[in-house]
């Protein structure tokens, strides 16, 4: 995926993220709509990274093939 796509789907899911909280947070008060929208966009574009890019966020807290977890394994046993 180019450049300027990837961009634009972050960018996306950020716009949707603040729009979505600030419309939660629009219920309450204008502060928390302000809040609100500031938090809803930081998960979006977080989201969006995420989706959007290679990311191995989840590798070290998903269970599986972790070689540490394997070495630190065989030592409990050894000992």
């Amino acid at each position: 995926m180019g450049r300027i796509r990837t961009a634009v789907s972050r960018a996306k899911y950020a716009a949707v993220g603040a729009a979505v909280g600030a419309a939660i947070g629009g219920l309450v008060n204008r502060n928390a709509a302000s809040t609100g929208g500031a938090i809803g966009g930081l998960t979006g574009a977080t989201v969006g990274e995420i989706r959007a890019g290679d990311s191995r966020l989840l590798d070290g807290v998903l269970p599986g093939d972790d070689e540490t977890a394997d070495d630190a394994g065989s030592d409990g046993d050894a000992a």
